[in-house]
């Protein structure tokens, strides 16, 4: 299948979506190293690739030693990929050439930038560092800080109102079997995919993180132990159900979810962490693609 590319004549930049502004333009690097770091768009040719002589260097084995080149042009701020060995993804998609729009996600190896312009690119850089001490740069839910401070609000909200709160954690099953097989590129993309099918199903109140690794949680306000049981088993059959096809390859996918909720023996949010990771695990040495919501003594 041949790349895309995004190139065309463009008679009214107003209708296309594409921003004219060669100035007050930046990527920000917001999954991997250097996370944060800011780099401004000239008007010139800037690269990134693995060789120390790229404008942006990342060491990556599946970067390329020239990968991609940014310029800007009358038209707005272009991508090229320089016929990289594992391509370049605009917003998920491979590319050759594209043209880019604000909030633009620029993938490289397992790196991540985001396109970012404006008539303030400094007040919009601000909201984005401020947006990545919250939100998990590959999957674009919570991150695990976000999460623990949350957790801690809504177990001190729960008991002064004495209303339930749960707690559901799981993670991919042979998750590492998953990136062996097919690449970490293909991980990269299934832990974004599980990511937006649990929060599409999730409340606005719930909130889906990342936990760490493959491993993900859901706080489950006003929810008793049943009621986010039941949920779990949404979610499990959902991914089960789901066909994760990367690059025209299915690659089936199950997960292992525990849940616990805000009982006598929980005295803190860590507890509850701990009491929610437990059945996680008893639902991986049982067997896996189950839920857990009762520990082994309690069954």
């Amino acid at each position: 299948m041949r790349d895309e590319t995004i190139v065309t004549v463009i008679h009214k930049v107003e209708d296309t979506g594409i921003t004219r502004r060669k100035k007050d333009s930046c990527i920000v690097v917001i999954y991997g190293a250097e996370l944060g770091r800011k780099y401004n768009i000239e008007n010139r040719e800037m690269t990134i690739g693995r060789a120390t002589v790229n404008d942006i260097c990342v060491s990556q084995d599946s970067v390329s030693r020239t990968h991609v080149t940014i310029m800007a042009d009358e038209n707005g701020v272009r991508v090229r990929d320089n016929e990289s060995t594992n391509g370049t993804y605009v917003n998920d998609h491979k590319i050759h050439e594209a043209y880019l729009k604000d909030g633009d996600l620029i993938k490289v190896g397992r790196s991540i930038f985001k396109f970012l312009t404006g008539d303030n690119i400094e007040s919009s850089y601000h909201e984005e560092i401020y947006r990545l001490s919250t939100v998990d740069g590959l999957t674009q839910i919570f991150n695990k800080r976000y999460f623990v401070e949350t957790l801690e609000r809504e177990l001190s909200r729960a008991r002064r109102y004495d209303r339930p709160l749960a707690l559901m954690m799981f993670d991919i099953d042979h998750f590492k079997r998953c990136n062996d097989t097919f690449g970490h590129r293909a991980g990269d993309h299934v832990l974004r995919q599980v990511a937006e099918l649990v929060r599409e199903r999730a409340r606005k109140v719930d909130v889906v993180a990342r936990y760490g690794g493959e491993e993900f949680a859901t706080i489950l306000p006003e929810i008793d132990l049943e009621g986010a049981a039941q949920f779990g088993e949404t979610i499990r059959a959902l991914v089960e159900e789901t066909r994760f096809v990367f690059e025209g390859r299915h690659i089936p996918l199950a997960i292992s979810v525990g849940v616990s909720d805000l009982d006598g023996v929980v005295a803190n949010a860590d507890d509850l962490i701990k009491s929610a990771d437990r059945r996680l695990y008893q639902a991986k040495q049982t067997g896996r693609n189950r839920v857990v919501w009762a520990d082994a003594l309690d069954l």
